[in-house]
């Protein structure tokens, strides 16, 4: 079933966007962007997802939240805009992604624009969580920000001899971003696949649903996982990628005070002879 449902999934996507192909636009986004980081933007997960709907062995209602190809519905309480549309509700998609409108059980990426719904894809690719070893999706909603964690989650077919680790946040239209960071954040930590019993590949970025993306370089080619490991990227709500806060280069007077002073330094320490004086004022 699994076989035939990846045909029907495939063939009615690519029938229904050959309209849209003519003019879907696709942005890449560099790996130069992707900034060295070996932590989630927060460690506080929340419940796991309880699926609501889904594909093959979406176990729905299991209070484990294991499952295959399901997804759960989720109210934001908050109103998030994406290519334009404002909504206040999503769906959580245990394929790495969260999407609005529909509820996504695909589990083979395409840009990742081959979903039938706009999306949000830290990580687009077969996603399994139901041998034991591997961990679940959860979810934390809190105020302004809804943070999903796919925590040392395995792949199909119940695989979990390597695992992935990785974070989407999501923030209202309203939140009041702090500096170098953004309205949406992809965070990953160890990430151990991208070969799964029905896919070699995976896909990073954002789809609208009719075929327009913004993708990051290398989605749907090998080695993905290992380019986004221990790194992450903030987008702000126009999905351009912000760039790192530096730290400030010194002003010419400062380095001038700076070296005076530790000129000053030299001229005490010298004064005394096969011992350090030092001098407080």
């Amino acid at each position: 079933m699994r076989r035939n449902h990846a045909v029907y999934f495939c063939a009615s996507v690519l029938l229904g966007a050959i309209p849209s192909m003519l003019t879907a636009a696709t942005t890449i986004i560099p790996q130069s962007a992707l900034v060295a980081s070996t932590s989630y933007y927060t460690d506080t997960l929340g419940p796991n997802i309880v699926t609501t709907g889904g594909g093959n062995a979406a176990n729905i209602g299991m209070a484990s939240g294991r499952n295959d190809d399901g997804y759960m519905a989720l109210d934001l309480g908050f109103s998030f805009t994406l290519f334009g549309t404002t909504y206040t509700s999503l769906f959580i998609n245990n394929n790495g992604n969260v999407s609005f409108n529909n509820g996504i059980s695909a589990y083979e990426p395409q840009g990742p624009t081959g979903a039938i719904a706009p999306v949000i894809s830290p990580w687009f690719g077969d996603v399994d969580t139901r041998n034991g070893a591997s961990g679940v999706t959860h979810y934390l909603l809190s105020g302004e920000e809804l943070v999903v964690t796919w925590d040392q989650v395995g792949y199909y077919n119940s695989g979990a001899a390597a695992l992935n680790s990785f974070q989407l946040v999501l923030r209202s239209d309203d939140y009041v971003i702090p500096n170098g960071q953004g309205q949406i954040g992809f965070f990953y930590k160890d990430m151990g696949w991208e070969t799964t019993g029905t896919s070699t590949t995976a896909a990073v970025g954002f789809g609208d649903g009719t075929g327009n993306s913004e993708v990051l370089a290398g989605s749907t080619q090998s080695g993905l996982n290992t380019v986004v490991a221990n790194h992450h990227l903030w987008f702000d709500e126009n999905l351009v990628v912000v760039p790192p806060v530096e730290s400030p280069v010194p002003e010419p007077a400062t380095w001038a005070m700076m070296i005076a002073g530790f000129g000053l330094a030299g001229a005490f320490m010298r004064r005394g002879k096969g011992a350090v004086q030092l001098r407080y004022v």
